[in-house]
């Protein structure tokens, strides 16, 4: 019964992900598929229209696996680890753009708690 719930909700995630990438697709938006999938999850959570409790299993366990996921990713960064000057641009553009994440994200945090005070 635990498996039928984890793939269920595996199968809910993969369908939000699969209508924002064909909005994406369809309306040209300028963000990604997955996160225009991942608002719309958002807000069925939000409007009641999908439960919690239908996603739990399966995002936890997905959850469970995400240092696995980064895998790929790990092996990519190894093969070019002799890529030369391309990594300072690189690491410099990865430094900034998580500050200015960061800054930003603190920024709106603050000003959400400072609205509702």
């Amino acid at each position: 019964m635990r498996a039928a719930r984890i793939l269920v909700g595996i199968a809910w995630l993969w369908l939000f992900l699969a209508i924002g990438n064909r909005l994406h697709a369809w309306l040209g938006l300028p963000i990604p598929g997955s996160v225009v999938g991942m608002l719309l999850l958002w807000a069925a959570l939000e409007t009641g229209v999908v439960r919690l409790a239908w996603l739990d299993d399966g995002a936890r366990s997905l959850l469970a696996i995400l240092g696995l996921l980064f895998v790929p990713a790990g092996v990519g960064v190894v093969e070019y680890l002799d890529a030369g000057t391309v990594w300072l641009p690189a690491i410099l553009i990865l430094v900034g753009g998580t500050l200015l994440t960061l800054t930003v994200t603190g920024h709106v945090a603050q000003r959400a708690i400072d609205d509702r005070g």
